[in-house]
């Protein structure tokens, strides 16, 4: 995995999935899974969603996204030049987006192949549900 600096965001990122390297560090994997909460969709075999292994890491580069959009809110009220509002909309898009790819990628690596390796009708479901979400992140 390549690294590289983040100018909006000092330190090291790993450019594969999206997350800062020191929020990777902080993870604990050995915790026991929670009861699944969210959608209604049952959590995997091993009792957590996809993301558990990462959810420090989301919830670490999801507040860094929040006070992205928080400076954007004051960039407005100080009425800040048009094309530099458009270039931090430009930057959280694109964190988002990060957000978003690492999801599809837990959740293929996880949930869809589970379901996958145990056949039926669940598998096909599972395979439509990962389809429909990448086509809405294509057209977002």
């Amino acid at each position: 995995m390549g690294r590289r600096p983040v100018a909006t965001n000092p330190g090291w990122i790993d450019t594969h999935r999206g997350y800062m390297v020191d929020d990777m560090e902080h993870v604990d994997t050995t915790a026991a899974a929670p009861p699944a909460q969210g959608t209604g969709q049952p959590a995997g075999p091993a009792g957590a969603h996809g993301y558990h292994e990462h959810k420090a890491a989301y919830h670490a580069r999801l507040r860094r996204i929040e006070g992205q959009v928080r400076g954007l809110q004051r960039m407005v009220d100080e009425d800040v030049y048009c094309i530099d509002i458009l270039t931090q909309v430009s930057a959280v898009t694109k964190a988002l987006q990060g957000v978003a790819v690492g999801l599809v990628e837990d959740h293929l690596g996880h949930c869809v192949r589970d379901a996958v390796a145990a056949g039926g009708e669940t598998a096909e479901e599972k395979v439509a549900e990962a389809s429909a979400a990448i086509a809405r992140l294509l057209r977002t």
